[in-house]
């Protein structure tokens, strides 16, 4: 490997230690990102120096995240695998995989929270718990608003960046508001 790309890899390693997945399975992803054509379970073995099982069992994460994919080349009988390459689609993926494991719970245990808070809550507890429903709600409904936009408008948006506020009307900032913040 390129020094470029096995610092790249090592990063992003690191990185998906920090987000909570396995550094071999982020090294693998980054490794196949930078690939030009599909690559063998036993190449990538070899290139990390992993055991071809645990290169298995990291390329069934990938794919269950959508990130990697199976690839038939002609000729050959072993599996061979490819990552998506456009960084659009795995932010994407990746996105939805943490909503999936992240938001999607967190709403139900909050709406499981809230149902119940007439069970000996305290009037400032319903109050904190369905503040924190309601922005997790507004953020579910953000993230899918968000996804349904065409690439070109998300481009436009993300090179706003802070701009963007400048097209809302003005308005109190920060701090909590009357559900209990």
């Amino acid at each position: 490997m390129a020094p470029a790309a096995e610092a790249f890899v090592l990063a992003w390693g690191d990185l998906g230690g920090q987000w909570g997945v396995n550094r071999s399975i982020a090294q693998i992803h980054a490794y196949l990102y930078l690939q030009g054509e599909p690559v063998t379970a036993d190449r990538i073995a070899t290139v990390f120096g992993m055991a071809r099982s645990n290169v298995s069992t990291s390329l069934r994460e990938l794919m269950a995240w959508n990130l990697v994919r199976r690839v038939p080349v002609r000729g050959e009988r072993r599996d061979h695998f490819e990552a998506e390459t456009d960084v659009w689609e795995i932010a994407a993926r990746i996105a939805e995989g943490r909503k999936a494991r992240e938001i999607d719970p967190a709403l139900a245990a909050l709406r499981a929270a809230v149902a119940r808070a007439d069970e000996g809550t305290t009037p400032l507890e319903r109050t904190r718990l369905e503040a924190m429903l309601a922005f997790t709600e507004d953020l579910d409904r953000w993230y899918g608003q968000v996804l349904s936009l065409p690439r070109s408008k998300l481009e436009a948006i993300l090179r706003l960046g802070g701009r963007i506020a400048a097209l809302l009307p003005s308005g109190r900032r920060g701090g909590g508001d009357a559900r209990g913040g």
